[in-house]
């Protein structure tokens, strides 16, 4: 079966994934020189750096999201089809989805990234995951019905799993989930559950290396560390979660920590679609490219962002795997695929490093830029300043101030909701 998809005398790109990458390119690209068929299982944009406000109730969903469709109504030569990839069929160069086969004269994989349990079997399916919009609401759902619950027990040992919290891995995602969650426990929960003692409820953070934000300075590995524990967060350095049943931790010291909600945050992997040569695959799981981002062995598929691994000299293991990379090459693959179709000469990509930043809670950040570094304060300031501005849509961004500014002035969330899609 063949997609339905109007043919023209233009080249088509085929672009999969419709994250950093995958949006970058669709909206960069020249489009009076293409037809651009953009594939994603959603038909909105999400803003990974958020998720954690929403499974903290920071946030709505829908204010860190943007319809795709909305993004290119004035573009007649983009279709964006809402599906799923099965496989690449590079002999035909056609890409086999639900709806169909589609054709493609380049394709582009921009699919990112998913969590990486490293094989144990019982972290993935009993942990929570915040990969997707879908994951950071339930994790918002079942911490605050894990409350309710608490409320309804008179087992201590029952009570003391609900209400304890431990997230595995200390980098910007767990560090920040942690943080907000701590500001949870010591401004909010005990205001909305008087019937709780919350001074027995512990939050975990858990990092296998010896410091937290391990990419980061050793300044903003320190501040980090220290604004944690000024906020009553258990850091638990050069250690490691080698089990989880849905009711206890187990540390490869073999030490217990009773808990019914493990968060993962340690690792990710590249979500490569099935199909390519599996010596295109490194040991991460992405897709090994040269410097213009052309995957291995092929001469017209290329990959962008955290699923593709570039090597050079200052990256022998690739490039990080953050948002910033993929708008980068994003932005340079646009140029060099009009130097494809019109045999001039390819430019080599260079990652330009922007810098790197996470937030802790209210006043407290932490910032690294290439020519400065600084924390506290200014540096939360400078925090939402930058994501703020990288947010799809004045709307969203008006949405989101006016949420940030109202839980500063009350010490309070407003969207403590439990919305389970089905009963459970």
């Amino acid at each position: 079966m063949i997609a339905n998809i109007p043919d023209t005398n233009k080249k088509r790109i085929v672009i999969i994934g419709g994250g950093f990458a995958g949006l970058k390119l669709a909206r960069k690209i020249n489009k009076n020189k293409f037809q651009i068929v953009l594939i994603d299982k959603n038909n909105f944009h999400q803003f990974q750096p958020l998720f954690y406000q929403v499974a903290t109730s920071g946030l709505e969903p829908s204010s860190i999201s943007f319809p795709l469709r909305k993004v290119f109504q004035s573009n007649k030569n983009i279709h964006l089809r809402i599906t799923e990839v099965i496989n690449i069929n590079s002999q035909d160069n056609e890409v086999v989805t639900l709806i169909g086969n589609i054709k493609y004269d380049y394709l582009v994989i921009a699919t990112g990234a998913i969590s990486n349990f490293f094989g144990m079997q019982n972290i993935q399916q009993n942990s929570l995951s915040m990969k997707t919009i879908s994951d950071a609401l339930n994790i918002r759902n079942i911490v605050l019905q894990n409350f309710e619950d608490a409320i309804n027990t008179t087992d201590i040992d029952d009570r003391t799993g609900l209400m304890n919290i431990v997230i595995v891995g200390g980098g910007p995602t767990g560090v920040e989930l942690a943080g907000a969650l701590a500001e949870m426990k010591k401004f909010v929960l005990p205001k909305d559950y008087p019937e709780l003692d919350f001074l027995p409820m512990k939050i975990y953070l858990v990092e296998a290396s010896p410091k937290l934000l391990a990419n980061m300075s050793d300044n903003a590995s320190e501040k980090s560390k220290k604004y944690l524990e000024k906020l009553d967060v258990t850091i638990l350095n050069n250690t490691q979660v080698i089990n989880f049943d849905g009711r206890n931790v187990v540390l490869k010291n073999e030490i217990k920590i009773r808990s019914n909600t493990l968060i993962w945050a340690a690792g990710i992997k590249g979500n490569v679609i099935n199909g390519l040569n599996p010596n295109a695959i490194n040991k991460a799981n992405r897709i090994k490219v040269d410097k213009y981002n052309k995957v291995e062995g092929y001469n017209n598929i290329f990959a962008l962002g955290d699923v593709a691994c570039m090597i050079d000299d200052n990256y022998p293991n690739g490039h990080p795997q953050i948002a910033q990379v993929a708008i980068q090459q994003a932005k340079f693959f646009s140029q060099n695929i009009l130097n494809i179709i019109n045999d001039k000469p390819l430019k080599s990509f260079s990652y330009k490093d922007m810098g790197t930043m996470a937030t802790i809670g209210r006043n407290l950040a932490v910032v690294d830029f290439p020519f400065i570094r600084f924390s506290g304060l200014f540096a939360w300031f400078v925090w939402m300043f930058v994501h703020l501005m990288a947010i799809v849509g004045v709307k969203n961004r008006l949405l989101i101030f006016i949420n940030w500014f109202w839980s500063y002035i009350t010490y309070d969330q407003s969207l403590r909701l439990i919305l389970w899609s089905k009963k459970k």
